[in-house]
């Protein structure tokens, strides 16, 4: 019996796709076929054809994308840290310093300019407000106005409001990298009340409902408040004030002199913004600014308009260069009025004449011809050498040096006292009471150099004003022959107009020189007045020669032998000298045209006024000084003594001698 096979172990293993899976439980037992118990080929079973495999598909791992996206997330993270750690350790503090002066921004409050006012508080020189008129340039883009030629649309409706060429304001709105142009400084509220109501038409035309596009023209015009400088005199005293730059500083006259007075101390705001604007609850801090104090002039406004409008008159029917007028106080020093013509006016720069800017009465250096001779006389008078009873032989001419004098006219031997060498203005008879000052000629120009000096002259005012010339006095060793002979009736030397008015109110007021002075006092922010330094005073001459001397120069005046007649005023006794000088010409460097001036003060018994007059260059009519500055002095000094209610004195003049007799 042949051995039995093995039983087959069948593997289990995962149930077929295309067939059900077996139930569980014993297998049901079922017949072989013979041949195959008997170990027989088998036939191969028939089945069915084979379905075909679905196909599968295998996704790739994950883990290598999930590990690049980790590291991302990882690097980014510490990128944050690393920032972190440098925002809020290492860089705090500089970066937090960034951000508050980026919330915090700081503004510089302008001070308020003081005012200048003349003696009686009247403004002579005042700040108003006034609007910078700026502009954004992007909001006037084609991209941003929805006009190609937004810039000359604007322009041509700015131009006349502001006064300028359209295409200067088209050019500065066509700048579209910036966001801020000034179109112009200081404009008036008016100006900028006009615009606004334009802006406002524009927008109007904007809106949809006027068929307009959303964008006003003039969206882009801005204002930023300002202060303006403004005289409300105009030319009245222009020379004195001077005048301030675009930026609101001083830049001639007092204006620049007392700048720092004047201008105050700018103050500084600081506040939290957002957006362009300021954050209410965030709180502000600063300091405020402090006005600056008010200046009280000596000027008398009433005065200084007669002065100016003698000036200007004369100056225009002489067809002169130039002319000044100068109105003191004898007793304080005080000027009362200080005018120039031609003058300019502070407002409107832009048409005034850069050679009549200045102060010409303070700046002109000039030779003062024979206004100069009273210093002369004081000299005789003082030393003693003369009385104004001396007499003195005048020729038609005198030789001296390398020179042959003469005086303005030709005469025959003059017969005159001291006081008529004054009266008749003799540069001869000047030479010769002069000479006596000295044993020597070199003695004597010692000491008449030395009074001069006493006088003021060679040295500033002392008004401390810009530009104020001392004059030139050359020293009595570097006289030239002719100047020796020259300097005592006032060629030779310069001068400006002040110091010739200080000459004589030293004689007006007892031989006491006193400092002149343009500045009463300033009033502080708090209202408070501060008088001015009192000025200095100096003895020049002795009280009995400043009264003999005042009586000799009312025989200028008073005297029918005298150049002064046109310069009396009735019911006043008046001391006055006459100047005719040869001038020289600045721009040849020599003598050509005359300088032409009246001076003197009055009541002569009593002086209370003093006013000196010049004229530079006239080229029409009459140049001596008796006949075209006496009846300028006669028409201030008239104005000025009813002005200040000073009364005649009502006494007799001295009526000194003019000349002798050959046989006295």
């Amino acid at each position: 019996m042949p051995p039995k096979e093995p039983p087959r172990r069948r593997v289990p293993g995962p149930a077929r796709a295309d067939r059900p899976a077996r139930p569980a439980g014993p297998r049901p037992t079922t017949a072989r076929p013979a041949a195959a118990r008997s170990g027989a080929p088998r036939r191969p079973a028939t089945r069915p054809p084979a379905r075909p495999k679905a196909r599968t598909i295998r996704l790739g791992s994950p883990k290598p994308r999930l590990r690049l996206v980790s590291l991302g997330l990882t690097l980014v993270m510490l990128a944050f840290v690393v920032r972190l750690l440098q925002v809020q350790a290492v860089d705090a503090g500089e970066l937090a310093a960034k951000a508050e002066a980026h919330r915090f921004q700081e503004y510089t409050l302008s001070a308020d300019r003081g005012e200048i006012t003349d003696r009686s508080g009247i403004a002579l020189a005042a700040s108003v407000d006034a609007y910078d008129i700026t502009a954004d340039p992007k909001l006037f883009t084609p991209e941003q106005s929805k006009v190609r030629d937004a810039p000359e649309q604007a322009a041509a409706l700015l131009a006349p409001l502001l006064g300028k060429e359209p295409a200067e304001l088209a050019k500065k709105l066509r700048t579209p990298k910036s966001r801020y142009t000034l179109l112009a400084r200081k404009q008036t509220p008016q100006v900028w009340n006009q615009i606004k109501d334009l802006k406002k038409v524009y927008e109007k035309k904007a809106t949809p409902a006027e068929g307009g596009n959303g964008v006003s023209l003039l969206g882009g015009i801005l204002s930023e408040p300002s202060t303006k400088r403004v005289y409300p005199n105009r030319e009245l005293a222009a020379g004195i004030l001077g005048y301030v730059n675009g930026e609101g500083r001083g830049a001639g006259g007092l204006e620049s002199m007392l700048d720092k007075e004047l201008a105050g101390q700018d103050g500084k705001i600081r506040f939290a913004e957002s957006g362009g604007r300021q954050v209410p609850t965030a709180g502000s801090r600063g300091t405020p600014a402090v006005p600056g104090s008010d200046i009280e002039l000596t000027i008398d406004r009433d005065i200084q308009w007669a002065a100016q409008q003698a000036i200007t008159e004369q100056v225009r029917k002489s067809k002169a260069d130039r002319g000044y007028v100068i109105v003191q106080n004898t007793k304080t020093g005080e000027v009362l009025a200080m005018a120039n013509a031609p003058g300019f006016d502070p407002n409107d720069l832009s048409a005034a004449n850069a050679a009549a800017m200045g102060n010409a009465a303070l700046q002109d250096a000039y030779e003062p011809g024979s206004t100069s001779k009273v210093m002369s006389m004081a000299a005789v008078l003082e030393e003693g050498v003369a009385t104004p009873g001396t007499h003195v032989t005048v020729p038609n001419r005198l030789h001296r040096g390398d020179r042959l004098f003469k005086d303005d006219i030709d005469h025959p031997t003059w017969y005159l006292t001291l006081n008529g060498v004054l009266a008749k203005s003799s540069n001869i008879g000047t030479i010769l009471a002069t000479g006596q000052l000295g044993k020597t000629q070199a003695e004597a120009n010692r000491v008449l150099h030395s009074y001069l000096r006493k006088f003021g002259i060679g040295s500033p005012s002392g008004l401390g004003y810009p530009g104020e010339t001392p004059g030139i006095l050359a020293k009595p060793q570097n006289w030239s022959t002719s100047q020796q002979y020259t300097i005592p009736f006032g060629q030779g030397l310069s001068i400006n107009a002040m110091q010739a008015a200080s000459v004589y109110s030293t004689i007006a007021n007892g031989g006491v020189r006193i400092e002149p002075t343009l500045v009463r006092g300033t009033k502080g922010p708090d209202g408070r007045f501060t008088p001015a330094p009192a000025p200095q005073q100096t003895r020049v001459v002795s009280e009995k020669t400043a009264k003999t001397l005042a009586q000799m120069l009312e025989s200028v005046v008073g005297n029918e032998e005298g150049t002064g007649t046109k310069a009396r005023i009735p019911g006043y006794r008046v001391a006055g000298k006459t100047g005719t000088a040869n001038r020289v010409d600045p721009e040849l460097g020599r003598y050509k045209g005359y300088t032409a001036s009246f001076a003197g003060f009055a009541p002569a018994d009593d002086p209370q006024i003093t006013v000196y007059c010049a004229i530079q260059n006239p080229t029409k009519g009459n140049y001596f000084g008796g006949q075209i500055c006496g009846p300028i002095y006669k028409k201030v000094m008239e104005f000025a003594l009813k002005t200040l209610h000073v009364a005649p004195t009502g006494s007799e003049p001295a009526r000194l001698p003019v000349i002798f007799k050959d046989s006295e």
